[in-house]
């Protein structure tokens, strides 16, 4: 467990599925490939649930865990010689989402959010709607998996507000648990 403040470290390529952090490929993504001068190969494809997909000519691809360029590369790679004399391959990811954050606990609106190049914990709390009224700040939990180890960062929202702490990195598959505060239940119900 990693106390508040600490810094919880960033997962392996391995642990994700999925500027500073490119974005990788993962299971049901939606990709845009466009061979250069080659429109019959240039294609929108959906990534099986294995991390695959299949072209003409080029055949299955493993493209789970790669970038776009990386997978452009085994494209062009698959096409030169052969078929295409020096293709120009560009991979696109259209849609992602394999790459989500998981917010839950006391926000506004739980559920699983699109993970950007420069998510934090306050931008992934912001796009959960913010804290509740409930929301015990100083309870914020991010479990991250890490080389295959379950890990558990504890961070205290308001610090970080503050500026006294860092606003901590989010990757994709990360879950953010926002406590509960039972004494301002309490007093809520006290004073109504």
């Amino acid at each position: 467990m990693i106390e508040t403040g600490g810094v919880m470290p960033a997962p392996v390529r391995e642990d994700l599925t999925a500027g500073d952090r490119p974005a990788l490929i993962g299971p049901l993504d939606t990709i845009g490939v466009d061979v250069f001068n080659v429109p019959d190969l240039s294609r929108e494809l959906q990534v099986d649930a294995g991390g695959r997909i299949s072209m003409p000519l080029v055949g299955t691809v493993d493209a789970r865990g790669k970038t776009a360029s990386e997978l452009a590369a085994v494209i062009e790679a698959a096409l030169r010689g052969r078929y295409v004399r020096n293709p120009e391959v560009t991979v696109n990811i259209k849609s992602s989402v394999s790459q989500v954050v998981t917010v839950d606990g006391e926000v506004g609106e739980p559920g699983l959010y699109p993970v950007t190049n420069q998510m934090t914990l306050m931008r992934a709390i912001a796009s959960a709607k913010g804290l509740s009224e409930f929301a015990r700040q100083e309870d914020v939990v991010i479990l991250r998996t890490v080389s295959g180890r379950r890990m558990a960062g504890l961070y205290n929202v308001a610090a970080i507000r503050r500026g006294v702490y860092e606003d901590p990195a989010i990757y994709a598959n990360d879950v953010i648990v926002v406590g509960d505060s039972p004494q301002r239940r309490l007093f809520r119900d006290v004073v109504s």
